[in-house]
């Protein structure tokens, strides 16, 4: 049966955000590495100041190259203070995203390829800045978990 993905636009305002950087390798990234750091971020969430919402991680991936990527898990914040020790803070513009739900049962790569292929249908164009996607998470989701549920979303010029 083929996936479907539902897709949208959606603009968020600028927003900033700290928590735990990770960059590596899609081979790191496949083999779990990114699970262990979000882990490691719900478990040091109460460090945080200032959380807007504490129900929801973010994955923000940055600077895609031929080996691979940079990947800050976090929480939006009302302002920044006191960043804990080992984390940091990123700060996005406002941006308007092609947006979808990635669904228990359903392939991840099948749900970015979706993505691509609604972005081009519609006549969008990738945004040419340094994130090139992010993903929200409910906090609660084990990130063990082999069948995350999860909100993608790929900032697009319209027009």
């Amino acid at each position: 049966m083929e996936q479907r993905n539902e897709a949208g636009l959606i603009t968020k305002e600028s927003f900033r955000a700290v928590g735990l950087k990770w960059a590596g390798t899609f081979a790191e990234a496949n083999a779990g590495e990114i699970r262990v750091v979000h882990d490691e971020m719900r478990n040091r969430l109460k460090e945080i100041k200032h959380i807007l919402n504490p129900e929801l991680l973010l994955g923000l991936s940055y600077q895609i190259n031929e080996g691979g990527f940079t990947l800050y898990a976090v929480v939006e914040v009302a302002k920044v203070e006191d960043i804990p020790e080992g984390m940091t803070s990123v700060t996005l513009p406002t941006l308007t995203y092609a947006k979808c739900e990635h669904k228990k049962g359903q392939k991840i790569d099948s749900s970015y390829n979706n993505m691509y292929a609604w972005i081009e249908s519609q006549g969008y164009k990738l945004h040419k800045g340094d994130v090139t996607h992010f993903e929200e998470y409910p906090m609660h989701q084990d990130p063990y978990s082999k069948e995350p549920e999860f909100v993608i979303m790929i900032p697009v010029e319209i027009g």
